[in-house]
């Protein structure tokens, strides 16, 4: 089973991506801005 977690109405807006329980993809949207606390 595939699960997609988002989080977007705080601060930091970030998305994780897990398969059977186990975390395949996670990254936060400051990571492609390169500006702290971006979202």
């Amino acid at each position: 089973m595939r699960i997609l977690g988002i989080s977007a109405f705080y601060h930091d807006s970030a998305a994780a991506l897990l398969e059977d329980g186990r975390i395949i993809a996670a990254v936060q949207e400051e990571r492609f801005t390169r500006k702290k606390h971006d979202a």
